[in-house]
């Protein structure tokens, strides 16, 4: 866990600084560089997770788990960093650009709609892997055409663009170390899970996911204590809409089976609930301690009902 922050943090920080060279906007950074880039973990769990067939459900128990994380968890404790910062005042105002709320509002609807309709479905194969992976790259285009900078680096100092190929080795290196630590990770759970009787989906859900989501936990939590809300809100629903559109897609890819989603439907409707709650926030003017703590008491719920809904069976011998 340690070596897989220390390389998402690497990968992070050289994405950045890759991002002020080539001249993308900061809505771009918050939503999809750094929410790619703190993701890293996620896919590399979900890639070295499919490798075994048996281990299909970590996978997609880790990337529904991982954006119940992020929201009831992360954004609950940034939304009470922000407001312990300024004891005068309980609540702050949401103050995020047209632009900024429509990709928060988009992410946030492909997040919710797309798990539900899997659950309707009632399965996932290889062919809905391709069309998810279509609809990450579609909006990554699209996303890329409207908030790509007119001048490209034309304010950039020259030495930082002479170390722009330094910054991608730098981000390679990190991403390296990434999925190096994933693989531990997954190996490390599937054992945990065949030991002590804990079924596959829980451990995806609850260890794995939380693991996995340090990166977005530690960028976003520094944001909030800097008073960048929106870098930090950004980043999570950046996070959600990768999870559920590119690394969801490749674990369904890379999977020879056909996956039965009703096993994960506790999963697919406490993500849909904890989306609606975000989905309101966003209309609020203002953001209170109230909200940060009814989003750290659903996470609570939800490993309680999580571990409670779950049959321990004792491992043999």
């Amino acid at each position: 866990m340690l070596l897989l922050v220390i390389g998402s943090e690497v990968t992070i920080r050289n994405s950045v600084k890759i991002s002020d060279v080539t001249g993308f906007g900061k809505t771009t950074i918050g939503f999809i560089l750094v929410g790619f880039a703190t993701s890293l973990p996620e896919l590399s769990v979900s890639v070295f997770a499919v490798a075994n067939p048996e281990s299909i459900g970590v996978s997609i128990g880790n990337v529904l788990g991982s954006n119940i994380v992020n929201i009831a968890l992360v954004l609950g404790v940034c939304i009470l960093i922000i407001v312990l910062r300024r004891p005068r005042y309980p609540s702050f105002l949401l103050t995020l650009a047209k632009e900024e709320v429509g990709n928060l509002h988009f992410g946030l609807f492909i997040a919710s709609i797309i798990p539900l309709a899997l659950l309707y479905i009632g399965y996932a194969s290889r062919f809905i892997g391709v069309i998810l992976v279509g609809i990450f790259i579609f909006y990554m285009i699209q996303l890329a055409r409207a908030n790509k900078t007119k001048e490209a680096g034309a304010e950039v100092p020259v030495n930082e663009r002479r170390r722009l190929r330094g910054y991608a080795l730098l981000a390679l290196a990190g991403a390296s170390i990434v999925i190096a630590t994933a693989f531990f990770i997954v190996d490390s759970s599937s054992f945990i899970a065949e030991s002590v009787g804990i079924p596959r989906v829980v451990i995806g859900a609850t260890i794995v996911a939380f693991g996995t989501s340090i990166p977005e936990f530690a960028t976003s939590v520094s944001s909030a204590r800097k008073g960048h809300f929106d870098l930090a809100l950004g980043n999570i629903v950046g996070s959600g809409f990768i999870n559920i559109t590119l690394i969801l897609g490749v674990a369904l890819m890379a999977s020879p089976l056909t996956v039965n989603i009703a096993a994960f439907s506790n999963l697919v409707m406490f993500s849909l609930i904890i989306n609606l709650f975000l989905w309101y926030f966003l209309g609020s003017e203002r953001i209170s301690w109230r909200e940060g703590v009814l989003l750290l008491s659903l996470y609570a719920v939800f490993l309680v009902i999580t571990f409670g809904g779950s049959t321990i069976t004792p491992p043999s011998g």
